[in-house]
């Protein structure tokens, strides 16, 4: 039950939560479920209140970093108000000892892998299958002629429902065992002097008001960012904590490199139907993806890579397409934008050399029947009850695209956020975020468009023409290198203290009773959004803390 804070609650509780995101969300709801008596906190309310997420205000290069009112949300429901609702978990080859990357897991995917089945009902995304058979029409079975060097029988896959607080319901509204607690903020950790954390420090967002609540068991759910920023503002009356300066914590930042650099030109334009959107059997909306076998990917030392076709750029008019034209005006209009997309999505497709209002305009008298029917039938798909259309693609009888990358990041300990002399409203030291893109994320990420290239080409499926001359290509990935909304490494799992802040149970090594439930737990990026691995990994932590 949503409850407000009176001070009394904590006595009877077992585990505190921090953050009511997906991934706290998933692990408190679990925890109450097997008669554990949870109380959560979460900074924000239930609506959006600007006052509140000013308090995650950072220090930002925006060249490379994304805004933070994009990649936190302090409300009950966390960044999943925000969010694409894109899931799909990491892959097996990210668990493997990859020397080239230079960082282990601790844990293989077959333990991950165990808890996905629950993470996908916690997630309301249809069913954990992320790999479909090639079927027998003509376009299914072109690509499955194709020699092995890549696949595009890889699915991703879409929430029906985005928000983490509507999933959640039920529990949130009638368990008594779970207590959530809005508008509070956590700010510091107070640990005894055997080492365990035996109370929060707590003020309310808005009034500043502050309580010492005590804790048996604390886990820290608040965002990869968030999470990170109150064990280094702990670290700071401890230098040794956590690993001590020169340790982990903080470093190792990674999102994903993503952009465009090329257009696919199916050889046939019917093969862009393998990757439309579409509901699968399993009731949820999917679209393949192409990926390098993990044969290629260990051959050639890549990182692990996606590429799909999107729509030409829509910010210039020169497609002459009244649909694309119609999305672009859309997109202009931030209030309404954001109510069908989500802001990361909306400023991706907004570019300072975009054509003019009028000449989308223009496209759109031409063409505003087929518009108009476009957009009645999306509205439709996208705000269906049982099923949530996540996104555009539109076929166009030329057969050609933009082609997307979505690549793996190399953990580099430079990558990181620190702590600034300033604080915030409630006296918490804000965050100066530094995410680095090395050269070698850039060349890896050329290499996989070279190998597909040639793929595509041997199997007669298509053919691409890059935007930039080859000696251009690098620093063009590296100028469209830009992330945050995917916050992983910054309190990685590992084998020891030296080279991880949790063990592979999500336990911090230097605090048998703080666990992480957190994108930021994860050692390396892989190719996949990081959030419904976070989940797994949080049910797993959640039946471990129920177990004790």
């Amino acid at each position: 039950m949503v409850d407000d804070w009176d001070g009394s609650t904590s006595e009877n509780s077992d585990v505190c939560v921090v953050g009511s995101g997906p991934v706290g969300l998933s692990l408190a709801t679990r925890l109450a479920a097997q008669g554990v008596r949870v109380l959560l906190f979460e900074s924000g309310e239930k609506a959006s209140n600007p006052l509140i997420q000013s308090l995650g205000n950072a220090e930002i290069d925006p060249a490379a970093h994304d805004d933070m009112a994009i990649v936190t949300s302090r409300q009950l429901g966390g960044t999943s108000n925000l969010w694409g609702a894109r899931t799909l978990p990491f892959d097996p080859i990210d668990f493997e000892d990859r020397d080239w990357i230079g960082v282990r897991w601790p844990i293989t995917y077959t333990e991950m892998a165990s808890y996905l089945p629950d993470a996908v009902r916690a997630t309301a995304s249809g069913a954990p299958v992320y790999v479909e058979s090639l079927g027998s029409d003509q376009v299914d079975r072109a690509f499955a002629a194709a020699e092995a060097g890549f696949r595009a029988d890889v699915l991703e896959r879409w929430a029906n429902e985005q928000r983490a607080q509507v999933i959640h319901r039920e529990a949130i509204r009638n368990d008594p065992r779970l207590v959530v607690c809005t508008g509070m903020t956590v700010t510091g950790l107070r640990f005894a002097e055997n080492g365990l954390v035996e109370a929060v420090e707590v003020r309310g967002s808005k009034d500043g008001a502050p309580a010492t609540v005590p804790v048996r068991q604390l886990v820290l759910a608040a965002g990869g960012i968030e999470t990170t920023r109150l064990l280094l503002a702990a670290q700071r009356s401890a230098p040794e904590r956590f690993g001590g300066s020169d340790g982990p914590l903080g470093r190792y930042y990674q999102g994903h490199v993503v952009g465009e650099i090329a257009e696919i030109h199916f050889a046939r334009p019917d093969f862009a139907r393998a990757f439309d959107f579409r509901v699968d059997s399993h009731g949820s909306y999917v679209r393949r993806r192409i990926v390098a076998s993990a044969e290629t990917q260990r051959a050639a030392r890549l990182l692990n890579c996606a590429f799909w076709p999107v729509v030409p750029k829509i910010g210039h008019a020169d497609h002459h397409s009244a649909i694309l034209s119609m999305i672009y005006l859309i997109m202009k209009v931030g209030p309404v934008a954001r109510l069908l997309v989500a802001e990361k999505i909306r400023q991706m497709n907004l570019t300072p050399d975009d054509s003019s209002v009028w000449a989308h305009l223009l496209n759109l008298l031409r063409g505003a029947p087929a518009a108009a029917v476009f957009g009645v039938e999306f509205l439709a798909k996208r705000f269906d009850r049982k099923t949530r259309l996540p996104g555009i693609f539109v076929r166009n009888s030329g057969g050609r695209y933009g082609l997307s990358y979505h690549s793996e990041q190399l953990p580099n300990p430079d990558s990181r956020l620190t702590l600034t002399a300033d604080t915030d409203r409630l006296d918490l030291p804000k965050l100066k975020i530094d995410l680095r893109f090395l050269s070698q994320d850039a060349e890896l990420t050329l290499r996989q468009h070279v190998l597909l290239e040639n793929w595509l080409r041997e199997a007669g499926l298509a053919q691409l023409r890059y935007h930039l001359p080859e000696p251009e290509r690098v620093a063009s990935i590296l100028s469209q290198a830009r992330h945050g909304t995917h916050q992983i490494g910054t309190t990685r799992m590992g084998f020891s203290r030296r080279d991880g802040v949790v063990d592979r149970n999500c336990t911090t090594f230097d605090c048998p009773n703080l666990h992480l439930a957190t994108t930021a737990v994860l050692p390396t990026s892989g190719q996949a959004n990081p959030t419904l691995t976070a989940v797994a990994l949080a049910l797993r932590l959640a039946d471990r803390l129920a177990r004790r």
